[in-house]
Parts: structure tokens; C-alpha cells; sequence
């Protein structure tokens, strides 16, 4: 049985069927801070499909995700170390096509050149004070790789077009977008969950890949996609289905589309400390039609 997560004012009911198993709910509702400030201008039906989940062509791309196969990525870097030592960071939120193909960089009017300015001016501090803790760059400012995911990634969202919000402040589709992205990221504590299976950073050790995806399964009733280089985990990635809007909808974890580039065994989940001897990660998406940074 699938527990997904559940990030929204209107939480599911106390059961749903996602493709085609049994599901409940994890939360009860996103985060303080998310709704209500910035929904989308439409009201959407709660009989609407999830996102690839439906038989007919929807039209309201205010209320239906036409990139709706989403991940939600996240870096464990080690050289240079980036955020806490207990923790794993932030990469992105990706949508997709249905079928895992995806477009990037949409609309270049809305590339945004101060994502902190928008996020300070628009009463989303506490957002951004997360950010500079947990969403880090590795190879640039901070603000740069901001700038970059919402410029390739966050544009591509039908749901977070202009026109989607009522009374429209020029950069309140990236400010939802970031605090999107940081409410889901909160809800995948992915150090915990593997902590807690005894899988803990260590030079020493190894793991092999079934042991990964136990844990995560265990904790969140869904498997993810792993990402090694050399042998060295790097990145996690979180797959959903989206019912409704990404500003105000619910998000629906489904299994990995992807299997991710670790092998089965031998990985090294190295820790974040001076002594570690990880090369510098090449930000990219791990599949084969994605070269370019992610």
C-alpha cells in the first residue's frame, strides 16, 4: 500500500486511487505560508484527473499540469560541501512530459534576474532564508543557480502561467515556484529516512542499490531514481503526479519513471567533511537525451 504525500489546503480524502493502487495520505495539508497567499486564479474542479493520469485531452492548463510527471531532486554534495551535514539539499523541481520527455527554458519574458529581491519583496523571507541554508549551488552563486532553475524548469509549468493568477505581481510565478519547491522538499527527508535504516554517510562502507531503494520505499511507499558518479552517490530524485495546480494542488508520488545511473552495489554514500575525496558533481540530468546542466 502507497502513502503519497499530500501538499494542500484541500487534502485528498482519506482514500484515492492512484495508477491504479490504493493510496492514502501522508499530510494533512501544505505547509503554513504556501496557500492562500498565492493561488492560482481558477478554481479547480476537484474531479479533474492527476496530471498523466488522464483518458481525454484537458484544456484548463490553469488546472491540469500539461507537463504533470514531476521530480523533485535533490543534491548530497561532499566536495565542495554544500548545506548541513545531516542533510541533503535542494536541485529542482523538473516537470516532464508524460512520457519523460521535457522541454526547458519556455519563456525568456519572465527570466528573472533577482530571484532574492522577488522572494524579499513578496513576503516569501522565511522561503528564501531556507533557501541560502538548503539550496546551494556548488559552482556559483547561490542567486545564479536560482536564476537558472527557474529560467530552464520553473517556466515550463502550465499551471504557473501569468495568466493563472489572479491580480498578477510580476515574479509571483517564481515565488510560487520556489515555495513549492521548498514545501515538497520538506515533506522528503531523505537523510532521515535512510538513517533510520542504517544507512548513514561513511567513508568505509558500502551499500548496494536494493538497500537504498528498501529504505526509501519503507519510509515513503515509493521507490526513487539514484544517481552515482563513479560509485559515489550524488542525487536523489523524487517522482510525482500532480492533482489540480502546482501552486495549490496535490502532489502524488508515484514510483520512479527512471532507474537512476548507481549500480546495484558497491555505492559509497560518502560524508560531508573535509576528509571526503568526492570529485566536483557535474549538474546534470542522468539520462541519455539530457547533457546539458540541469
Amino acid at each position: 500500500m502507497l502513502t503519497p504525500i499530500v501538499l494542500s489546503a484541500s487534502a485528498l480524502a482519506a482514500s484515492s486511487v492512484v495508477a491504479g493502487r490504493i493510496v492514502k495520505p501522508w499530510g494533512t495539508g501544505k505547509p503554513a505560508g504556501i496557500l492562500g497567499t498565492r493561488a492560482a486564479a481558477a478554481s479547480c474542479s476537484s474531479s479533474l484527473p492527476a496530471s498523466c493520469q488522464n483518458s481525454t485531452v484537458e484544456t484548463n492548463t490553469c488546472c491540469f499540469e500539461g507537463l504533470g510527471l514531476i521530480q523533485q531532486v535533490q543534491f548530497w554534495d561532499t566536495d565542495p560541501v554544500t548545506g548541513p551535514s545531516d542533510s541533503w539539499t535542494i536541485h529542482g523541481l523538473w516537470p516532464n512530459y508524460c512520457d519523460g520527455d521535457y522541454p526547458s527554458n519556455c519563456d525568456s519574458s519572465r527570466d528573472y534576474d533577482d530571484i532574492t529581491s522577488l522572494l524579499e519583496d513578496q513576503g516569501a523571507s522565511d522561503t528564501l532564508s531556507f533557501m541560502q541554508d538548503y539550496w546551494q549551488s556548488d559552482d556559483e552563486s547561490n542567486e545564479k543557480f536560482w536564476e537558472h532553475e527557474w529560467d530552464k524548469h520553473g517556466t515550463c509549468y502550465t499551471t504557473l502561467a501569468a495568466d493563472c493568477f489572479s491580480d498578477y505581481e510580476t515574479g509571483e510565478d517564481a515565488v510560487t515556484f520556489f515555495e513549492t519547491a521548498v514545501a515538497l522538499f520538506k515533506e522528503l527527508p531523505t537523510y532521515d529516512w535512510l538513517s533510520e535504516a542504517g544507512i548513514t554517510p561513511d567513508s568505509s562502507k558500502t551499500y548496494t542499490l536494493s538497500e537504498l531503494q528498501s529504505a526509501i520505499q519503507s519510509a515513503a511507499g515509493v521507490t526513487a531514481s539514484f544517481d552515482c558518479d563513479d560509485g559515489e552517490l550524488y542525487q536523489i530524485e523524487y517522482w510525482f503526479n500532480v492533482q489540480g495546480s502546482v501552486a495549490s494542488g496535490d502532489f502524488l508520488p508515484i514510483d520512479a519513471f527512471e532507474k537512476g545511473s548507481c549500480k546495484s552495489s558497491g555505492i559509497q554514500y560518502l560524508p560531508k567533511d573535509e576528509s571526503s575525496s568526492s570529485k566536483r558533481r557535474r549538474r546534470s540530468r542522468s539520462r541519455s537525451s539530457a547533457a546539458d546542466s540541469a
